[in-house]
């Protein structure tokens, strides 16, 4: 049976771990996220996972035959990208370095992301069903971009860790069974790591949204994006403090919030010369 003084010694260990990991991934740019994060991990074993993934992804879709089916909309979507990519150095001066990928699965689904080191992936349902124009694109892959430039998957790892970390302790030190850690974990999951995602979805829309703008694509776009969005899952979502991703409606003030901020970014971008 595990002691006090071996649980308390195994907490300050944690603790100070938890310390050392703290760092931030970004500067501030003009919206100002630049929060600590906990990292346990190193960005080198996430870019390897990426890269892997990514690969079977490609892999995948190109076996199926629906990788870059439409050469229009992948055209059209890398010229987006391209535009945001050189941005990117105003939260990270590493960042247009990266081994940027853009490419194009044909699927229904409503969804693009892009993994640590810059591999994005774009479905071209998102695009077709909500009949996205070229500056709601802009929106989505900037928003994308950003939990990448934030290393959000990095960071949810390194918290898993923490967390799992913690529950073995506690659960050793009441002298609970598996079940209860399990149970304990599940609790953790619902009412901390859902706060988590939530903050992150945040901050990247806020992120992506300056991105946007300084490739000079109108921000304003941010807004009718999230009304898409409302509408095609009317009846569907739930209601925000049970989600692990903010409302939409609250996206969208967040966007409102934020366009006297990001607008002169986009004018500058605009302006000739």
């Amino acid at each position: 049976m595990i002691t006090l003084r071996f649980a308390a010694n195994m907490t300050l260990c944690l603790c100070a771990l938890a310390f050392a990991g703290c760092q931030t991934t970004t500067s501030g740019g003009s919206v100002g996220e630049n929060r600590s994060q906990l990292m346990l991990v190193s960005s080198e074993q996430l870019e390897q996972m990426s890269a892997d993934s990514y690969a079977k992804l490609k892999s995948d879709a190109s076996s199926k035959g629906t990788l870059n089916r439409d050469a229009g909309m992948l055209q059209r979507v890398r010229a987006i990208a391209s535009r945001l990519e050189p941005q990117t150095r105003v939260f990270r001066a590493d960042a247009p370095g990266w081994k940027w990928e853009v490419n194009v699965i044909t699927s229904n689904e409503l969804n693009a992301f892009c993994m640590p080191g810059g591999r994005i992936m774009v479905y071209s349902g998102l695009i077709n069903q909500l009949h996205l124009t070229d500056d709601e694109i802009a929106i989505v892959l900037g928003h994308e971009i950003a939990h990448a430039l934030r290393e959000h998957s990095r960071e949810q790892v390194s918290q898993a860790m923490a967390a799992q970390a913690t529950i073995g302790i506690g659960a050793a030190l009441l002298g609970l069974g598996q079940g209860s850690a399990d149970l304990a974990g599940a609790g953790y999951q619902a009412l901390v790591a859902t706060r988590f995602s939530r903050g992150d979805e945040t901050e990247a829309d806020r992120i992506g949204l300056e991105l946007t703008a300084r490739a000079g694509y109108d921000p304003r776009a941010g807004v009718t994006v999230w009304q898409k969005m409302i509408n095609a899952s009317q009846g569907g979502r739930p209601p925000e403090f049970l989600s692990s991703h903010p409302t939409d409606s609250s996206r969208i003030r967040e966007i409102q919030s934020l366009l006297p901020t990001v607008m002169p970014l986009y004018a500058a971008a605009r302006r000739p010369g």
